[in-house]
């Protein structure tokens, strides 16, 4: 019986992978063995940072809401306190948005806090 070896679906997979590391720089973006790494690399680096920058993003709004209530003399712990003890249900991403675009917007809840 001959030897089965299945170079289509080899080939496939090859520029599967050489498709994906199209852009790359010198021997990464046509060397099989050197372009399977580096995608492999890059798939790793997507899926951490697709979680890290949830973390990043919420460090922002952090960040913007303290400057925002620092504004009117508060810190950013006061504010929040605040905010949860009033009952208002609003989350840091939209009060980020609210200090930074709609600073009147923003200094209304500050003021019904207070």
């Amino acid at each position: 019986m001959p030897r089965s070896v299945n170079s289509v679906a080899k080939r496939a997979r090859r520029k599967k992978v050489l498709k994906q590391a199209k852009g790359y720089f010198g021997r990464r973006k046509n060397v099989w063995t050197v372009a399977k790494n580096a995608v492999e690399k890059a798939m790793l680096y997507a899926y951490r940072d697709r979680k890290n920058k949830k973390r990043t993003f919420r460090s922002l709004w952090i960040m913007r809401i303290n400057a925002g209530a620092r504004q009117h003399g508060m810190s950013y712990s006061q504010f929040m306190g605040k905010v949860k003890a009033s009952g208002i249900e609003l989350n840091r991403k939209v009060l980020a948005d609210l200090a930074m675009n709609h600073p009147d917007a923003f200094a209304a809840i500050v003021n019904k806090v207070k």
